[in-house]
């Protein structure tokens, strides 16, 4: 059996280098010593490195890749990494500028080896969404059992490790904020092995999967946020780097930033944002968590501008702050929400330092904290060391990775609640004194972030599993939570520390069931209460989709999002002043299908279908959103003269009748009709909208025998 080399047989020759290189004063000198340091390492015969477990699942190529044979003859940089990690998070753009300065061709490819922390993250599907939310357009190799990790004993995320064209060792950095370095390391690797001629300048056979997905009107939607009024929400488009406020029936009033990334402020748009996640709305201001720009905007609808309120557009290190927001350097803020310190103030989660900070937008004081002017960002809590640590000083408590944010304004809470992701915690900051306590999940060991699972329960006895967002509700005196990746959403009540499921089955998918626990999502990002407690938004991040759960009723639905562009694009008016649908959307994977039996009909007999459809009690068709119906005839297109049908749907009080002919000569006995709906309705005393989807799947039976006449069938169902 081959003898392979671990890391650590690296350390020792490379911690030589890095005293050295701290003590250079030069580009050139640095630059020598790295290639002295290679030719010392070319003499080493031994530095060759295990290959890819054989039945791995790759990501962006068309097949496995190997060491020995199509990886052969290139330098390759292994970024062993865990989606969630926010550290990981925060090299992908050292990496994206790598592979800008440096092709596959040039004799560069660099290979994420994703190596998962958290069970939800083991699977494909859920690494394909990750690949996809940080536009990774590299190779990436789900190594779902750490395999490759194991062998070289890498110890921690994220890990960079730079092999020679044979598979040698070259070079590891562990952990970011190693740009000059890696980039060092990088340019002269190729060098050096292009000078020997070892480098190879073919493909690899790349192919990104977000090539082969079709879009949608969201993309991986982070978080959402309700005015107070109850009449507007503003979504986070993470995907499409754009933030949406939309009215409480799903018309998009302002659309700001995207499709692509960018930092821009000015006109709505003109604006650009890079993955923003956490919003607060109040009236005609939005405040965003513009995370990947390390920045705090402010959207003002009133002036139709975007401002920044904090952060230089550069990730930063401080943990301290006291700056003025544009003067203060911060670090992947996750999560905003406003608040009261004497004047008011933006909480803003740290996700990057693993803290809490407050921008100052009056003047204030923090609890054991000095008084601050108005524009003042400053640390209000965590140590910045990432903990599962709780103390009576804020300061001096540690936070993991804060990634969502819940007031609970009124005594007796008067507190911050927040969802640490990378604990799997719960935990309040008291506005009075400042302390940081534990609420739910977890456990007692600050310095163990692996205390996951599925578990309703008490205190430390409930478990939860990365959980991203908070919501309060007021009238309940209860947290809502996403638990993102057990795929539930939970809910928590602080007096008592109980925590059980809401909703959701456990299992990552997009049906919407006729309960709560018979519904499903996968990684919910955020959540917010509306209609005065009646319905709870939820950013299903990646279904794409705003779910609705009356809290009431009990019941999950579609929130639709439509524009006027999507208006446009449906409908179209025809000369006889009626509505004529001229392109139709795909139906959700959620949307139920209806299996009709067999109808016998002839050969030139005309067939109507008469559609009678029910709403639930109090709800009504939304004016604003138009509703319709799509009728196609899959593999059998004569059937329909070669198109779909289409048609609005206006009023429900009436059957809708659908006629069409059966040609004479049939060129398939028996087709089958689609007729798929789309609904978009409201609840009339609250006005919180809904998109109810079905299909309905009618076989028929044609006869060969020629006849006149006509067939009725009745196509019905109530939601």
């Amino acid at each position: 059996m081959a003898s392979y080399s671990k890391l650590t047989d690296l350390f020792l020759i490379q911690s030589q280098l890095d005293c050295d290189l701290e003590d250079a004063t030069s580009q050139e000198e640095k630059e020598k010593l790295v290639h002295e340091y290679l030719l010392k390492t070319d003499e080493k015969e031994d530095l060759i490195i295990p290959d890819f477990e054989e039945g791995l699942e790759w990501l962006n190529t068309d097949s496995p890749l190997s060491l020995t044979k199509e990886l052969s003859g290139k330098v390759v940089l292994l970024d062993f990494f865990t989606y969630c990690c926010i550290n990981c998070i925060h090299i992908l753009p050292d990496l994206h500028q790598l592979e800008k300065s440096y092709s596959v061709e040039d004799g560069l490819i660099v290979v994420g080896v994703h190596s998962a922390k958290f069970p939800n993250e083991k699977v494909l599907q859920n690494v394909q969404s990750a690949v996809l939310r940080y536009d990774i357009s590299h190779p990436v190799v789900n190594d779902s059992d750490a395999r490759l990790w194991q062998e070289l004993e890498v110890s921690c995320w994220p890990t960079l490790v730079l092999l020679g064209p044979r598979g040698n060792l070259l070079f590891s950095l562990v952990g970011e904020g190693h740009r000059e370095h890696l980039f060092l390391f990088t340019a002269a690797a190729l060098k050096h092995y292009r000078e020997q001629g070892l480098l190879k300048d073919h493909n690899v056979g790349i192919k990104l999967y977000r090539d082969s997905l079709p879009p949608s009107i969201l993309s991986f939607p982070g978080k959402i946020a309700i005015d107070p009024s109850g009449k507007q929400l503003a979504i986070a488009d993470t995907g499409h780097h754009r933030v949406l406020v939309v009215s409480n029936t799903g018309q998009v009033l302002h659309t700001v930033g995207g499709p692509s990334s960018g930092r821009r402020d000015g006109n709505l748009s003109e604006a650009q944002f890079s993955s923003p996640q956490g919003l607060f709305i109040k009236g005609d201001t939005v405040y965003v968590a513009d995370t990947e720009n390390h920045l705090v905007r402010k959207i003002n609808l009133t002036e139709g501008k975007v401002s920044t309120l904090a952060g230089i557009g550069v990730q930063g290190t401080d943990k301290e702050g006291g700056a003025l927001g544009p003067q203060q350097p911060i670090s992947s803020p996750w999560d905003v929400t406003l608040g009261n310190a004497g004047g008011d103030v933006l909480w803003i989660a740290m996700a990057g330092t693993h803290q809490i900070w407050a921008l100052f937008l009056e003047d204030g004081k923090l609890p054991k904290g000095s008084d601050s002017k108005a524009g003042t960002c400053v640390r209000f809590a965590g140590s910045g060391n990432e903990e599962n640590r709780n103390n009576a000083y804020p300061h001096k408590a540690g936070l993991a990775q804060p990634s969502g944010l819940a007031l609970a304004p009124m005594e007796p809470w008067e507190s911050l609640f927040i969802a640490d992701s990378e604990s799997s915690t719960i935990r309040s900051l008291s506005l009075k004194d400042g302390a940081v306590k534990h609420v739910v999940g977890g456990e007692r060991d600050p310095l163990n972030l692996f205390a996951f699972g599925d578990v309703d329960g008490k205190g430390i006895d409930a478990k939860l599993q990365h959980p991203l967002g908070v919501s309060w509700d007021e009238g309940r005196s209860v947290l809502y939570v996403a638990d993102s990746y057990n795929h539930k959403i939970k809910v928590v009540d602080p007096k008592t520390k109980q925590c059980m499921v809401l909703a959701g089955t456990g299992k990552a998918g997009n049906g919407i069931g006729p309960s709560f626990l018979e519904s499903s999502f996968n990684e919910p990002g955020g959540l917010c209460v509306g209609e005065g407690g009646k319905l709870l938004y939820v950013a299903d991040t990646n279904n794409h989709h705003i779910k609705v759960l009356d809290l009431e009723t009990k019941t999950v639905s579609l929130f639709p999002i439509v524009g006027q562009q999507d208006v446009d694009a449906i409908l179209t008016t025809t000369t006889n002043n009626t509505s004529a649908v001229k392109k139709c959307p795909k139906l959700s994977k959620s949307a139920p299908v209806l299996a009709m039996p067999s109808i016998s009909i002839s050969s030139g007999q005309s067939v109507t279908l008469l559609l009678k459809l029910a709403l639930p009690a109090g709800t009504k068709l939304t004016e604003e959103a138009p509703s319709f119906w799509s009728l196609s005839a899959e593999g059998n297109e004569w059937l329909l003269e070669g198109r779909a049908v289409m048609g609005s749907i206006d009023d429900l009080s009436e059957p809708i009748s659908i006629v069409l002919s059966i040609p004479v000569a049939p060129v398939s006995p028996d087709p089958t009709l689609t007729l798929d709906i789309w609904l978009y309705c409201c609840i009339s005393e609250g006005g919180a909208c809904m998109m109810k989807e079905l299909s309905f799947k009618q076989p028929l039976l044609i006869g060969s025998t020629s006849q006149e006449g006509s067939v009725a069938i009745t196509l019905k169902h109530a939601f």
